[in-house]
């Protein structure tokens, strides 16, 4: 009997210590996760954006050059970068998940697969179009420019109306 007791403290041991070094790998993909960040930059590098791994917001700049576009173009931007950055968080976890407890392991695949879907790839993006594209004739100066302005005719002049006591009937029914 001795034998199957030193036996199953080995088993307990062994399992003891397969936990341990398992919790510490977590440990430590848990570290390195939470210390990436993404960065993204719109191509004319008139906005940047830092993301944490968790998909937040951590820092905007946007350039004085940035100051020339309208305000829908540049949150339009901003959205476009950070849905970009934040698709490619899942990659990052991946490859934190394989330096350190693998790719294999269910519980790492099931924490990819919960990334995958916060962290979804951003639509594609559409080519920029040019009035030419839309089989349009633009005599405009610049695109953006709001079509000229047309002056409002005046009102008609008001017509006044004839005393009550003009009638043409010279005072008479006309029933009579």
């Amino acid at each position: 009997m001795p034998e199957d007791i030193a036996g199953s403290e080995q088993m307990l041991a062994n399992w003891n210590q397969n936990i341990q070094e398992r919790a510490a790998r977590y440990q430590e993909m848990a570290t390195r996760v939470q210390g990436m960040t993404i960065s993204e930059r719109s191509a004319d590098g008139s906005i940047e954006i830092l993301v944490g791994s968790n998909g937040i917001l951590q820092n905007l700049v946007i350039q004085e050059s940035a100051s020339g576009k309208r305000m829908s173009e540049v949150s339009g931007e901003i959205m476009k970068l950070l849905q970009r950055a934040q698709s490619r968080i899942p990659e990052l976890l991946q490859e934190a998940m394989a330096e350190t407890i693998g790719t294999q392991d269910e519980t790492a695949n099931v924490l990819f697969d919960e990334a995958k879907k916060n962290f979804p790839a951003p639509p594609a993006e559409e080519p920029a179009r040019t009035p030419y594209d839309r089989n349009e004739i633009n005599f405009r100066v610049e695109e953006d420019a709001p079509p000229p302005s047309r002056p409002t005719p005046p009102p008609p002049p008001r017509r006044r109306r004839p005393p009550d006591d003009d009638d043409d009937f010279g005072g008479q029914s006309v029933l009579s």
